[in-house]
């Protein structure tokens, strides 16, 4: 504990601190936080696709339009003051604040919205197809993007109305960064892509101290930012993977807050302040199409049936998740509510001997090496068994289970998924849509990363749902999509996550919304 405590110091702002006492207590600007990180892959928010990356590049980065702390039901004006849409001519054009600085000092320029949007679109890195469904190529960019001073005209192809399009641009990869100082930081055409995996270039409420990968990032204060400076002076969060550790620096007082802990560590908390956050992020079990044995169609009948959902939530779940069998979250606009599947390995015995199909199967599940994915996954492999499906657990951390799960050289994953923003369409194109699965088409799906070759009337209802302009039949056109996917798809949705963050009483106005891009650390004070 002595040890972390001289850590954590050292990475913070240089200043005299008043003698410990028994208790100890973090500085009284700077808020400490206990997190697994280990999924960062990478910090560019041009390449970030990470739960903990969209919560980093949130605290340093802004988009043009977003979502924001005081209100995240709606969509604000973030860099862009106004902007105004032609729907026939499929073009929106954004007035720039006046006055914004990146931390770097140098000004907003039109110039810098359009190096950020194209080096995503040129760089081609797992969120790039966010703005390039938007039908933007490396070819066209420079058309479809321009600035002229103060005014960035948007253009867009596509049957989908500007309200989709500024959701896509109020996404982690509309985040807009610092051209000049990003341009001196390249090496050999990468676009600055090595420097800001490592330095941040933003206009946003914190700036990056220190990113040490599986240890720790270190945010200072903007003093200057647009909306006012926050609170805070700093933001450490602490890579700590074992929730028990969690528990015991967050109750010794060298962490502020902890965001990882299980249902009965929580129960145990004394003189802790535990607020529950509902999540947007939908946990589920998929099966590789091209492992042969999971190919038939019995075998994910039956998976469906060996999910012991009801028996996880009710224990060491509880608190962290509810049953949810649909790949859009429930209390959306667009959602399916509806949970027929329950526990039964006599029904899924049954359908694999109707189909003809020997068990047992045997099945490699690649799951993250923290709570609660070992806790489901070690269910999972209890109740499976009895079905006639083996799982054999292979832990790693965070950003091992998704390379892999990237690459398509896993078996059986147990993984969760968010919507990249807020529309309906994020998730389709997630759980329904794959029209091209060749190795070489890599897309950031979990059709395409499971190798589900879509069937072609989901991929049509997926595109039509897109392009529908009355919004109640585009409901009902999802709830359909949903429905069919919940049916017959080799990904099982299982659960829809709850958040539950344990504070010191001393931390007031954090805010931690639906997705991981939600999370605000701006408006954090400390008494």
């Amino acid at each position: 504990m002595k040890l972390f405590k001289a850590a954590l110091l050292a990475a913070a702002l240089a200043m005299p601190f008043a003698p410990l006492a028994a208790k100890a207590e973090t500085p009284p600007n700077i808020l400490v936080v206990a997190q697994n990180i280990d999924d960062i892959v990478a910090i560019d928010p041009a390449e970030a696709y990470e739960f903990s990356s969209g919560e980093y590049v949130t605290q340093v980065y802004d988009r043009l339009v977003q979502y924001e702390a005081e209100d995240l039901s709606k969509l604000s004006p973030g860099l862009a003051e106004k902007w105004t849409a032609d729907e026939a001519a499929k073009t929106i054009t954004f007035t720039l604040r006046e006055g914004v600085k990146f931390h770097s000092g140098n000004p907003l320029r039109g110039e810098d919205v359009v190096y950020s949007l194209t080096r995503v679109v040129k760089l081609n890195k797992a969120p790039a197809f966010i703005l390039t469904q938007l039908g933007w190529t490396a070819d066209n960019i420079a058309d479809m993007v321009k600035a002229d001073g103060n005014t960035v005209t948007i253009k867009f192809t596509g049957d989908f109305s500007s309200a989709f399009v500024l959701n896509v641009l109020a996404a982690r990869p509309g985040s807009i960064i610092d051209a000049e100082t990003v341009k001196s930081n390249e090496k050999d055409g990468d676009f600055g892509n090595a420097w800001l995996n490592a330095n941040s270039a933003g206009t946003g409420p914190f700036k990056l101290r220190t990113y040490r990968a599986g240890e720790m990032l270190t945010l200072d204060a903007n003093p200057d930012y647009f909306k006012g400076a926050p609170a805070v002076k700093s933001v450490i969060i602490r890579h700590v993977a074992e929730s028990a550790t969690q528990q015991l620096l967050l109750q010794s007082g060298d962490v502020d807050m902890a965001k990882n802990l299980t249902p009965d560590q929580i129960a145990g908390l004394k003189d802790i302040t535990v607020e529950t956050y509902p999540q947007a992020a939908v946990h589920f079990l998929s099966l590789n199409q091209k492992a042969e044995a999971l190919q038939p169609e019995a075998v994910w009948e039956a998976a469906r049936y060996l999910v012991d959902y009801k028996g996880m939530t009710d224990s060491f779940l509880k608190g962290q998740m509810n049953v949810h069998q649909a790949f859009w979250p429930k209390g959306f606009p667009g959602s399916y509510d509806e949970n027929p599947y329950s526990y039964n390995p006599e029904k899924a015995k049954q359908i694999l001997a109707d189909a003809g199909i020997k068990t047992p199967i045997k099945v490699t599940l690649d799951v993250i090496n923290s709570a609660p994915f070992t806790d489901i996954a070690q269910s999972l492999q209890a109740s499976f068994a009895k079905g006639g499906i083996e799982f054999e657990i292979l832990p790693g951390t965070g950003g091992q289970v998704i390379t892999k799960y990237r690459a398509r050289t896993h078996q059986g994953m147990l993984l969760y998924w968010g919507p990249d923003f807020m529309d309906p369409d994020s998730n389709a194109h997630a759980f329904a849509f794959n029209e091209d699965n060749s190795d070489e088409k890599y897309q950031s799906t979990t059709t395409w990363r499971n190798a589900w070759a879509v069937p072609k009337e989901l991929n049509d209802e997926t595109k039509a749902a897109l392009a529908e302009p009355d919004q109640n039949k585009r409901n009902e056109m999802y709830v359909d999509l949903q429905k069919k996917v919940q049916a017959k798809s080799p990904i099982i949705v299982m659960f829809q996550a709850e958040l539950q963050i344990a504070m010191s009483p001393k931390v007031h106005g954090y805010v931690n919304g639906a997705l991981p891009d939600f999370v605000f650390y701006r408006t954090v004070k400390k008494d």
